[in-house]
């Protein structure tokens, strides 16, 4: 009845709306609204307030510290990996053709009651006590009223004054070539809800679609304290509850596919006041370094406004990040809570937590990023080394089960970060989908180490491994790549090498010294790199030294 009623649905709200059209072809929805102008064009006739130059933000921002401080807090989203939608049986496949995946209920349509997925309560507890959070043991659901066109009920599900966690915190490591240090950012709460549609804008910008595949997709919305001070800091915040969604497996956190998005509060205040300045939302950041290159024009341009005595034309709004023209414009005039009439969702029941519930998922767990980065440095490894090891959870895990054939920490490290890091980033390739093991890598060090094979020839059997997998054993045996230690073999090469170069042994005993490096690299070619270095270097030296 439903298909049959919104076949040829065609509705004239006010004139000061747009003109919505949704029509079935395919076999899918697709609802297209004309718009009597496009938002670039909206957005071109809004008065815009000039910014300073690159170089002359730069200067802005270097007297930041000196007279005004930047007040920033997150507001970030994160699209769960739940097998379907918060409350219906639809699945969300990013990329899936427009209006494929949708439902009655998703679609907001009279009589469709939502029934709770229970995987978001469980995600939502696991995220809320890995940011150090108090879990409320009964919370609700509330309506979130606003009009938009991929909106199709008119509201959203979401939680407002009992959120299912609050009060928490994040510990960040700010890179070394960011300064450094161990920073502690608040988390204000973290809530369920519901994500909307997504519009398609035509390129003429005369209408747009409504692909209705991300109604009710479930979200969760972790909002930060006020905590940040400059983009650097924002950044790395962000990056860290990447990672920890990863860790967790509550998301794949890609802030391409729109799993993670974040909106940043910037205000800025003279040093020494103690009331915020006025905030200023900045959304369509896709990136991290989005993230910290907006917060610093933001911050330049309240800046400037502040400089010149204008600082009543800094208002709350929401502002778009201009990736081509690096800059942000205004978008919209910002809502305040009383605008969205919050009320108790009547068609939910109270979400009840169990203590024996939350004590299951405690156990479940895994080693969070912070205490693998500090596990990390009590092994003696570099902050540089710990940041890249556990910033990918399949690395680290990689890294772990190296260890745990006894394998050296640091020499483990730099295999990973140099050669294997290399070689993935060439073929494009993750730790996953490379044919080498923990165990072979520990097997292949412990060969190096124990002079079985010399460096360079590991170099070559790691390659091997990481292209065509095998064993260590098996290469080094199939290969002869046992390395010569037998000072009397390597005595007749270096013999052979001096004999055949008499001038350039001249050139070394009147003073060219370092032609030793000459003589030691013929003599690895002739021992095809296999001839022991050190025993090598040793004979090779005497032999050079020696008039006879």
């Amino acid at each position: 009845m439903a298909s049959a009623i919104f076949k040829s649905l065609q509705v004239h709200p006010f004139l000061l709306y747009p003109t919505t059209l949704l029509r079935r072809r395919n076999g899918f929805y697709r609802l297209a609204t004309k718009a009597t102008q496009s938002l670039t064009d909206t957005q071109q006739r809004q008065p815009q307030t000039k910014v300073s130059t690159s170089s002359t933000q730069s200067k802005k921002l270097d007297k930041i510290p000196k007279n005004y401080e930047a007040i920033i807090g997150i507001e970030t989203h994160v699209q769960l990996s739940t097998l379907t939608k918060a409350f219906c049986g639809c699945p969300y496949n990013y990329g899936s053709p427009p209006n494929s995946s949708i439902c009655p209920i998703c679609m907001g349509l009279p009589g469709a009651l939502p029934v709770l997925n229970s995987k978001v309560i469980e995600f939502a507890v696991k995220l809320g006590l890995a940011l150090n959070c108090n879990l409320a043991f009964n919370s609700k659901f509330d309506r979130k009223q606003y009009f938009y066109p991929d909106l199709p009920k008119g509201y959203q599900i979401s939680q407002f004054d009992v959120p299912i966690a609050s009060a928490g915190f994040v510990d960040v490591d700010i890179p070394v070539e960011f300064g450094g240090g161990h920073k502690r950012f608040g988390i204000t709460r973290v809530h369920m809800e519901e994500d909307a549609g997504k519009l398609l804008h035509a390129e003429n910008g005369n209408y747009s679609q409504v692909d209705l595949n991300r109604a009710g997709v479930p979200l969760l919305e972790i909002v930060s304290e006020p905590d940040m001070r400059n983009g650097i800091e924002a950044a790395e915040y962000a990056a860290e509850i990447q990672r920890l969604v990863r860790y967790l497996g509550v998301s794949n956190g890609n802030m391409q596919e729109g799993s993670l998005r974040c909106d940043v509060n910037v205000s800025i205040r003279p040093i020494g006041q103690s009331k915020f300045g006025t905030k200023v939302e900045i959304k369509n950041l896709n990136s991290f370094s989005s993230v910290s290159r907006a917060i610093d024009f933001e911050i330049a341009r309240q800046v400037q406004l502040h400089s010149q005595g204008q600082e009543d034309q800094i208002v709350q709004e929401t502002r778009l990040w201009e990736e081509g023209s690096q800059r942000t414009i205004t978008m919209r005039k910002k809502e305040g809570l009383a605008d969205y009439r919050y009320f108790p969702e009547p068609d939910l029941p109270a979400v009840i937590l169990a203590q024996e519930y939350v004590d299951d998922i405690i156990k479940s767990l895994p080693e969070l990023p912070e205490i693998k980065r500090r596990r990390y440095e009590q092994m003696g490894l570099s902050m540089q080394d710990v940041l890249f090891l556990a910033n990918d959870k399949n690395i680290a895990e990689f890294f772990d089960a190296t260890l745990a054939k006894g394998a050296d920490p640091k020499l483990v490290a730099n295999w990973i970060m140099s050669d294997i890091a290399a070689f993935m980033k060439n073929e494009k390739l993750t730790i996953n989908e490379i044919k080498l093991t923990p165990e072979e890598l520990s097997e292949l060090i412990a060969s190096i180490k124990g002079g079985t094979i010399s460096g360079k020839i590991g170099k070559e059997v790691l390659f091997e491994l990481l292209a065509k997998g095998g064993t260590v054993k098996e290469l080094i045996e199939k290969k002869d790549l046992v390395q010569i230690v037998d000072p009397v073999e390597i005595e007749k090469m270096v013999e052979k090498v001096i004999a055949e170069n008499p001038k350039q042994v001249e050139q070394y005993r009147g003073g060219k010294t370092k032609l030793q490096g000459f003589f030691a690299g013929q003599v690895m070619k002739l021992s095809k790199g296999k001839a022991n270095p050190g025993v090598l270097n040793s004979i090779l030296l005497e032999k050079l030294s020696s008039k006879s």
